[in-house]
């Protein structure tokens, strides 16, 4: 496994999903992680997930890691800039962020946007986007101190390829540009953004929806054939710790990559050891060009 000891690592929206496995990994390379999110154990989740903050730091303190729980709406200012003052008194520094907040499951609706709820749709935005520009307009001062660091925008999709509802596609678009005008600005300062996007994620929330659990996955394959092609959110996870160890990362600066490009460069697995590569699914199976 490659060596984050002595880094500190930020993820933002790190309670379930890709975050945990984000925030696991990293703790589990080394990285002091600082794990956010709105969800705790006092604090139910809107979209009414068991998941919190706490139990994604105790799942990497029993892996050996350090980790802390902060309870943080991303969307609020004050609450972020209280956030990364915390972490450069404890820490002194900040090598690595992860924007990886979305809190879009219940508010993104699959319909033509005339008929999509306005309001679920605006705060569908906000989550995803005002919350990433937040978080990184107050954590990029410390990174500049020591004039290095990384940021990973996690999104869905790399291409310009329309998603499906107008909401959820601008916000995933929008994403991927954050990255690339934060590289614009960052690179003279040493740091590196990018964006970054899994295939077919099976998070906890798709296994419900599909009604299985992780040791029977494939059995959602019978209600979505194309299940069959989907990874856990560790292995999304895996290439954030590859690219956080890789001493040329700033080759990467600006760019959108995925899962199913990075783990050829990289050689990193999913937790059952296979590589899944959903962009040569797409191809082959959906006549779609993933990037």
């Amino acid at each position: 496994m490659p060596d984050l000891n002595g880094k500190i690592a930020l993820v933002a929206g790190a309670t379930r999903g890709a975050g945990r496995a984000i925030a696991v990994e990293l703790g589990k390379a080394g990285a002091t992680v600082y794990a956010t999110g709105r969800t705790t154990r006092q604090y139910t989740s809107e979209m009414g997930r068991t998941e919190t903050i706490e139990d994604t730091a105790e799942i990497i303190k029993q892996h050996g890691g350090n980790a802390f729980a902060v309870q943080v709406d991303h969307t609020i200012p004050e609450q972020v800039k209280a956030l990364l003052e915390r972490i450069g008194q404890e820490s002194g520094k900040l090598d690595i962020l992860i924007n990886d907040v979305w809190g879009g499951d219940h508010l993104a609706q699959w319909v033509p946007f005339w008929e999509h709820d306005l309001q679920n749709g605006l705060k569908l935005l906000d989550n995803t986007i005002k919350s990433h520009i937040i978080t990184s307009h107050h954590a990029v001062p410390l990174m500049i101190q020591q004039q290095s660091g990384l940021i990973i925008e996690i999104t869905d999709g790399i291409t310009e390829m329309y998603r499906g509802s107008l909401f959820y596609d601008l916000a995933k678009v929008s994403v991927n540009r954050l990255a690339f005008a934060q590289s614009q600005e960052l690179a003279k300062h040493g740091i590196t953004a990018l964006a970054l996007s899994p295939g077919f994620l099976r998070s906890e929330a798709m296994l419900d929806h599909f009604g299985v659990t992780e040791e029977n996955w494939r059995d959602g394959a019978k209600t979505e054939p194309h299940f069959i092609a989907s990874e856990t959110p560790y292995y999304l996870a895996r290439a954030v710790v590859a690219l956080a160890a890789d001493p040329h990362i700033q080759q990467k600066n600006g760019g959108c990559y995925a899962t199913w490009n990075l783990y050829q460069e990289y050689g990193f697995q999913d937790l059952d050891g296979t590589q899944p590569d959903w962009g040569r699914y797409a191809r082959d199976n959906l006549g779609i060009d993933a990037g």
